[in-house]
């Protein structure tokens, strides 16, 4: 392709809109413009990219023996009724009324659509396993989009759905997947790791997320740098706090808190550190009041709450309740004389002589110990790893950091066949529900993560394999005649060769703004016709990677280029 045959429109600045890296340089390169909030046009650069992730993804989903299917965006919502997501989808759910007065929905995601189509369609053990997968768009009416197309309302996902008769059969398909994943983001050149996760609304109750490291990536990785042990932050573990030993219990006293509502006002009203405090926080289950306890310094986790109480989702007690539960404001519950069911995290159970709210208003406790002064009815982990944290594997430290989702794979059991009534013939005639497992993988996300690893002040750096063109000529002068005989020669000899793909930049422009550009676009290898070749016939061709240069007569171009994308593979 010639560069002022095709479009490319680079901008020199940051755009205001975008907050970072990856989402200025997608702009400033010219792979996509916003149309508007939450969605982008991906031009012919952005295009190029997006259909060499598509391509491999799609490559390892037949070579893991997926079969290929495409399905509707719009999407009916009794089947959201049906699994009963459509409460959980919530507001993300973008929906419209069409001109039969009849409520669509556009596809958040499709388990209901493929469960109910195999549901339909397969009848027989004989006819299963069957992994089905599709790359298509999905909506989500995200409350705030931002960082481009990593959180946007409109995006592009590789989903599949596994249908097995059994668990044995299920762990074989997530194998597959899981394999597969793994050889699509080696291939795109993607430094992940793999973590367990919760499955969240999805269903199912193991998972796990692949995830990019990265400082502006908006989920939390706990790891153990020591063994391995990873999770996200809804699903990590971490070792127990041991109790303190010989410790003597001192007297409860009430002391004057006057409007010190939250743990840091207390905490520094008091002078007494937050992790020797412990918050009461009033939910609802089942539609009855429950206290929870946490340290201070400790945040409850609702993930694994909901799981210690059997629901899918908690909420929060209103004021009014609050204070109908404790007698008194907003600020000052406490265990102490609390008539409720008590669930206490692991960490509140080994502290002593610790500071609560009174259960009156602007009042606080000190000194209160468990068993002596109130009685906890259950210890869980009903928190989020913090600092300080030790792994559970181990005992070693644990890291916290961000990172960027760009995969996700469940075993969702028989969550959705069930509800949709996906049944089988077994081998004794036994009508039984299909076991299903869900994969996912985040296809512009893809892009967007790789570029937030792999830039430079300059611009960004593609790898081989996903980069728009893998060559560009840059003729330093299109007005010498010379110059531009050779750079469209060496233009026709590498384009003739498949697997070359190459960008001629033809623009009558001055040679700083044509190398800035070459830079922004991230091309691995540049063929640079300028005063080198005047002078000696030779042409330089420098990495963008490295920077490394190296000199070629033009007989030898093709096979020095060869050469180079032979070492570059290697990266």
């Amino acid at each position: 392709m010639k560069w002022s045959q095709s479009l490319i429109p680079t901008l020199k600045e940051n755009p205001s809109e975008a907050e970072i890296d990856s989402h200025k340089l997608m702009i400033r390169a010219g792979l996509i413009r916003r149309i508007t909030a939450g969605a982008y046009a991906y031009l012919p650069l952005g295009t190029l990219v997006l259909n060499k992730v598509i391509n491999i993804v799609r490559e390892e989903m037949n070579r893991a023996g997926a079969i290929e299917v495409f399905l509707p965006a719009l999407q009916p919502l009794n089947l959201l009724e049906e699994s009963g997501r459509l409460n959980v989808f919530g507001d993300d759910l973008i929906t419209f009324e069409d001109r039969h007065g009849k409520t669509t929905a556009l596809g958040p995601t499709h388990e209901e659509i493929i469960t109910d189509i195999v549901g339909n369609e397969i009848n027989s053990y004989r006819q299963l396993p069957i992994t089905l997968y599709q790359i298509q768009t999905k909506f989500r009416d995200e409350t705030r989009p931002r960082f481009g197309v990593l959180r946007s309302k409109e995006f592009i996902m590789k989903d599949a759905y596994s249908f097995d008769i059994d668990y044995e059969g299920l762990n074989k398909s997530y194998k597959l997947m899981y394999d597969a994943y793994c050889r699509i983001f080696d291939r795109c050149d993607l430094d992940y790791i793999v973590v367990e996760a919760d499955s969240g609304a999805m269903g199912g109750d193991v998972s796990h997320e692949f995830m990019v490291p990265s400082s502006v990536g908006e989920d939390v990785l706990i790891r153990c740098l020591k063994c391995g042990y990873s999770a996200n932050r809804e699903r990590a573990e971490f070792a127990p706090i041991p109790k303190e030993n010989h410790v003597t219990l001192q007297t409860v006293k009430e002391v004057l808190t006057p409007n010190k509502h939250t743990i840091q006002e207390v905490s520094t009203f008091l002078k007494v550190s937050s992790s020797k405090m412990v918050k009461t926080m009033i939910y609802i289950s089942n539609g009855e009041p429950i206290a929870v306890l946490l340290r201070g310094d400790h945040e409850v986790n609702e993930t694994k709450l909901t799981k210690v109480l059997g629901q899918e989702a908690v909420a929060l007690a209103d004021h009014t309740t609050i204070e109908h539960v404790t007698g008194a404001r907003l600020g000052f519950a406490g265990p102490v004389g609390l008539k409720t069911r008590i669930i206490a995290d692991q960490a509140v159970s080994v502290l002593s002589n610790f500071v609560t709210g009174a259960n009156k208003s602007d009042f606080h406790l000190l000194n209160v110990n468990t068993e002596r002064d109130f009685k906890i009815d259950q210890i869980a982990n009903v928190r989020y790893v913090t600092k300080g944290d030790k792994c559970p594997k181990c005992n070693h430290d644990l890291d916290i950091s961000q990172g960027i989702e760009i995969g996700h794979v469940f075993k969702l059991g028989t969550k959705y066949s069930d509800a949709l009534k996906a049944k089988f013939l077994d081998t004794n005639g036994k009508e039984k529900s299909m076991i299903m497992g869900c994969y996912g993988i985040g296809v512009n996300r893809i892009i967007a993560s790789l570029i937030e690893r792999s830039h430079d002040e300059n611009g960004i750096i593609w790898p081989l394999l996903l980069a728009p063109y893998k060559v560009i000529i840059i003729p330093v002068n299109v007005s010498d005649t010379n110059s531009m005989q050779m750079a469209n020669s060496i233009y026709e000899d590498l384009s003739n060769n498949p697997g070359i793909e190459v960008l001629l930049d033809d623009r009558d422009l001055r040679p700083g703004v044509k190398f800035k550009d070459a830079d922004l676009i991230g091309i691995p290898i540049k063929i640079i016709i300028g005063r080198k070749f005047t002078e000696t016939k030779e042409l330089e061709i420098k990495l963008r990677k490295s920077g490394e240069i190296f000199l070629a007569r033009p007989e030898n171009i093709k096979s020095k280029i060869k050469e180079l994308f032979e070492t570059l593979s290697k990266y």
